[in-house]
């Protein structure tokens, strides 16, 4: 878990899109219903078709698209606004957290998420409590376990991406917001896989955890949040040795966690 979480809340969520199926399909409606606020057809609303795309790369159902899409065309009666909140604050070892929601109930969400936070470190801000210490970054995740490092790197200079990395065996391509459609569309024309593609925010600095109880309780932190159903994302900039994470998923998996 270095640097930023998104790798890690993605290598969460392709385990829970077996065993909490519920909550890949729930994220998905929400972010659609979101996106149809601005305009109920996909066709003329390029944020509402991206969202239905990705809900289908997740295999959400097309009922559930299409109930997802009247709850801003006000065609289904009962169904609550959809609000995008943001929560800043610090785990154990003053890692900034980031955590992105998606709720239709505010005050439901905000307890939830306040009572994580308190759990293992105090109280929470709503926002810019730790997020001018995150950059936004355009980003494209590839699998070196599908691809060879150097075989990425030759087509990366045919594209107008800003930089590239290596990362627990992950090939990362940072892009300006201008140029990362064209730089997606040329991968996916070279039958390249991609983990991820979308947005992600990349702390100036880590913080560098080397403590097992802290580490412990930043993993249990971080799960709680990605198993929260209104959690969209969660982002930090903790820096756990791979030694160090290994001990703590050995324990959590040995023992019963108590914080």
């Amino acid at each position: 878990m270095a640097g930023h979480s998104k790798w890690h809340n993605i290598k969460h969520k392709k385990a829970a899109a077996d065993s909490q199926r519920w909550k890949v399909f729930s994220i998905h409606a929400k972010l659609i219903a979101l996106a149809a606020q601005w305009w109920w057809d996909p066709d003329l609303n390029p944020s509402l078709a991206d969202a239905i795309a990705k809900a289908k790369a997740d295999n959400v159902p097309n009922d559930n698209i299409d109930r997802a899409i009247k709850k801003w065309t006000w065609e289904d009666k009962s169904a609550a606004q959809i609000q995008e909140i943001t929560y800043e604050w610090y785990a154990p070892g003053w890692v900034a957290v980031i955590v992105k929601t998606l709720t239709d109930n505010k005050n439901r969400t905000a307890s939830n998420i306040r009572h994580t936070f308190s759990k293992f470190w105090g109280n929470l801000w709503e926002s810019w409590a730790v997020s001018w210490m995150f950059n936004k970054k355009w980003v494209i995740i590839i699998s070196l376990e599908k691809y060879s490092f150097d075989e990425l790197e030759e087509l990366i200079f045919e594209t107008s991406a800003e930089d590239y990395s290596e990362e627990d065996w992950m090939f990362r391509v940072f892009t300006t917001v201008e140029d990362f459609k064209d730089t997606k569309a040329f991968f996916e024309w070279k039958n390249i896989e991609l983990e991820f593609a979308d947005f992600d925010y990349i702390a100036d600095n880590q913080a560098e955890v080397t403590e097992m109880d802290k580490a412990l309780k930043i993993t249990k932190m971080m799960e709680m949040f990605e198993e929260d159903e209104d959690v969209e994302n969660v982002y930090n900039n903790a820096n756990i040795s791979s030694n160090l994470q290994k001990e703590v998923d050995d324990f959590i998996e040995k023992n019963s966690f108590k914080s």
